[in-house]
């Protein structure tokens, strides 16, 4: 058997929101809640599980997409009044990146977990 990643627990202070809003700017559906879980399905089965927690340690998620989704989540995600950088460390903001030949944005959720939008691996 093969290895794939299945899902990963996301925390947040409150579990809807934080789904609502990566949902909103990858343009994808809030999955259903599962348990303790709000799920948002983000690729090949893969969901990210979202639960509520008192205290959230800010984690790092990177996501791949294609030209035409990261136009589309650009628009999203300037349209929310959101701050974004070109960089993980957030140095440079309103910017995109251009490494590897693509295009990459950061953006943070609402418990700061550092989002990434890129279109190159």
């Amino acid at each position: 058997m093969s290895v794939e990643l299945n899902h990963a627990i996301v925390w947040a202070s409150h579990r809807e929101v934080s789904a609502g809003f990566l949902a909103r700017i990858l343009g994808i559906p809030v999955g259903p809640a599962a348990g303790p879980f709000q799920q948002v399905q983000v690729a090949n089965g893969v969901t990210l599980d979202f639960a509520n927690a008192d205290e959230v340690h800010p984690q790092h998620y990177a996501f791949l997409v294609g030209d035409d989704e990261f136009d589309a989540a650009m628009a999203r995600l300037e349209g929310s009044g959101a701050t974004y950088w070109a960089d993980p460390l957030h140095r440079q903001p309103g910017e995109i990146n251009h490494m590897s030949g693509g295009r990459g944005v950061y953006f943070a959720d609402p418990d700061g977990h550092n989002m990434e939008l890129l279109t190159r691996a």
